[in-house]
C-alpha cells in the first residue's frame, strides 16, 4: 500500500495494523508509506452480521485482507470466485465496469481499489434487492 494517502474528517477512525487511530478536531490528510500495511476506514467498515448480501460479502473479503485478518493468498481466490459470481447477475454495463475495475485490482493486489469498485455496486445492489417480490 505504498503511496496511500488518507484524508480524514474530524474525529473519523482508521484501523492501521491492528490500532485504531482516530483524527482530532480538524480535517487531515496522512501519507501511509509502509508498504503492505493494513489499513482500513472503520467508516466503510462492514460487520459480519452486516454482510449478508452478495455485494456485502465480496466487500467483506476484500476488508478482512485490508484489516490483516485474512491471508491475502487465500482471499486471492475468493475475491476472484465472488466478483465471477456477481458478473452472472450484475450485467448492466456500469455494473460491468465496476467489476472489472475490482477484478483487475484484485490481480494486482491492491485490496483498497478492489474494496472502492466493489462497494460502489452497494446502492445498486440494495436497489434491486428492494424491487424484488417477496
Amino acid at each position: 500500500m505504498s503511496g496511500l494517502v488518507l484524508k480524514l474528517s474530524p474525529k473519523e477512525r482508521v484501523l492501521i495494523n491492528g490500532a485504531v487511530i482516530e483524527n482530532g478536531d480538524r480535517r487531515s490528510r496522512i501519507s501511509i508509506v509502509t508498504p503492505n500495511a493494513h489499513i482500513l476506514r472503520l467508516r466503510d467498515a462492514i460487520h459480519p452480521e452486516g454482510a449478508n448480501t452478495p455485494v456485502r460479502r465480496v466487500c467483506y473479503i476484500a476488508q478482512l485482507v485490508l484489516s490483516g485478518d485474512s491471508d491475502p493468498d487465500e482471499a486471492h481466490h475468493q475475491l476472484l470466485r465472488g466478483i465471477e459470481q456477481l458478473s452472472q447477475i450484475l450485467v448492466d454495463d456500469d455494473s460491468r465496469t465496476h467489476l472489472t475495475k475490482a477484478t483487475e485490482a484484485v490481480l494486482n493486489r491492491q485490496h483498497y481499489l478492489a474494496l472502492k469498485s466493489l462497494r460502489s455496486l452497494l446502492p445498486r445492489e440494495e436497489r434491486l434487492l428492494a424491487s424484488r417480490p417477496v
